[in-house]
């Protein structure tokens, strides 16, 4: 997440406003992901392009040599038409420098219309190995739920070009992810977190059980590879 950024308080009155009038009606509304078999994964992504997926915000997300990037940003390419919720989702990516910046996006509340609203009210799976470099903390790193928890192991993540897992398990209001193959986080609604610190960091208060989830495009200098993205029920 970028640490110097100007947010459009008109823009963001009327995002918080959209939020509160869908929220009380989300369940109602929500095209959620439906069980089925819980051995098989299914493919969001053809590896050829992005049938099925829409982008909102700046910048934007292409397919190379079978893989989803990103271009410029900050953005956020989202799976449409569907929710998701008592699940795992699994994504494969890798940096394209020893250290670049992007995030898995899951619990989005409604469908996204501009880069801030998932930020603030959706659940970011965050990419960044060295958040020092930001001035942030390990509550900023790989794995983590952006600000919201801290690594339950440290540095798992590796540098580009290396390849990483995230296995992440939506099951009610938990969250569980794995970071190739360690349990990095573990979060429950209502668990304890610390202070809002940043102005870019989400707003605290309980997500819902099924959101629509998406793959960040952070800007020009911060390109991460994605060369799969499935997902499972869990029951």
């Amino acid at each position: 997440m970028k640490k110097l950024i100007t947010i459009n308080p008109i823009k963001l009155c009327l995002t918080l406003i959209a939020f509160l009038f869908l929220v009380s009606s989300m369940e109602l509304r929500a095209s959620d992901f439906q069980a089925g078999d819980t051995t098989k994964w299914r493919q969001l992504f053809n590896g050829k392009d992005l049938t099925g997926w829409k982008h909102a915000g700046q910048g934007s997300m292409s397919v190379e040599d079978g893989m989803i990037r990103g271009h410029g940003g900050m953005g956020l390419l989202y799976w449409a038409g569907e929710k998701f919720g008592n699940c795992k989702i699994r994504v494969v990516w890798k940096m394209e420098k020893t250290n670049s910046n992007a995030g898995v996006f899951v619990r989005v509340p409604i469908e996204p219309y501009e880069e801030w609203m998932p930020v603030f009210y959706g659940h970011e799976i965050q990419i960044d190995n060295m958040p020092e470099l930001s001035d942030e903390t390990e509550y900023h790193s790989t794995g983590m739920i952006y600000s919201l928890t801290k690594p339950l192991v440290p540095n798992m993540g590796k540098p580009g070009p290396e390849w990483n897992t995230f296995e992440i398990t939506l099951d009610g209001p938990r969250t569980i992810v794995y970071l190739n193959g360690v349990k990095v986080t573990d979060y429950t609604d209502g668990d304890p977190v610390p202070p809002r610190t940043w102005d870019f960091e989400p707003f605290h208060g309980p997500r819902p059980d099924y959101g629509y989830m998406g793959l960040q495009n952070h800007g020009e200098e911060d390109v991460v590879f994605f060369k799969e993205v499935a997902v499972k029920p869990l029951r």
